[in-house]
């Protein structure tokens, strides 16, 4: 059995040594942490070394557990305002002196998901998921077409009508938005989406995969927008660690 004095100082290691790999990236915002049990045989110690490691860690804001679910890791990015931090397609649009509308698509319960959806929101099959399809307009020219995918909770008693706005700041009603994941790849306009955002079939288009997170590491929506690529550019900013 452990004494209190070398769990002590065990823990300071463990709890250490997972900060030290989020900070390296090995795990990042939003990754669940491996179960305690494994941790415990990698490090060597005990389950209570490592539960104590880990309510170090939630206590710092650096990890936050999930009932039934396990240890995540939260966003260790500060999010700015502005033009360069998370903002929504009307905050964007207000930001350039814009004017922007949306026209809301379509709003209806997913009959049967895919598993990038449920994977991205973390849910389970029997969980009900919302899709909300919008274009989204700036000066009267079509700019962008998102398919965004929502769970129950967040859109409850909601209605077509109510996303006819800023996504943002009706969710903000419900939750606090605190990052977002994205991936940007090219691909070519396919007929639907050459209709909708009045670009010749063969354009390149970029489409953005993102999944956007509450402070508690809980995903909000994933999203799926097309961007019209001859009048949109994405801007990132990348620092090394220590600078």
């Amino acid at each position: 059995m452990e004494d209190k004095k070398t769990t002590k100082a065990k823990f300071d290691q463990v709890s250490a040594e997972i900060e030290q790999r989020i900070h390296d990236g090995v795990y990042v915002s939003s990754q669940k942490l491996p179960s305690e049990y494994d941790l415990a045989k990698e490090f060597g110690c005990s389950r209570l070394t490592v539960r104590k490691a880990i309510d170090d860690l939630i206590s710092k804001n650096i990890l936050v557990k999930r009932r039934g679910k396990g240890s995540y890791v939260m966003s260790q990015q500060k999010i700015q305002s502005g033009r360069s931090g998370l903002q929504g397609f009307t905050e964007g649009a207000k930001a350039y002196g814009k004017t922007s509308r949306t026209e809301v698509i379509s709003f209806e319960k997913v009959a049967e998901p895919t598993e990038d959806i449920l994977s991205a929101l973390q849910l389970e099959e029997d969980q009900p998921i919302y899709e909300l399809v919008r274009r989204r307009i700036l000066d009267e020219e079509p700019m962008t077409v998102e398919k965004i995918y929502l769970a129950e909770a967040f859109v409850a008693g909601l209605t077509k009508e109510d996303f006819s706005g800023s996504l943002f700041k009706l969710l903000e009603q419900k939750t606090e938005i605190a990052y977002s994941h994205q991936e940007v790849e090219a691909i070519l306009v396919k007929p639907e989406l050459s209709e909708l955002l009045e670009v010749p079939m063969g354009d390149p288009l970029l489409q953005v995969y993102s999944v956007t997170y509450a402070l508690d590491a809980t995903p909000i929506f994933y999203d799926i927008s097309y961007y019209r690529s001859d009048r949109y550019v994405f801007k990132t900013t990348l620092t090394r660690y220590g600078h």
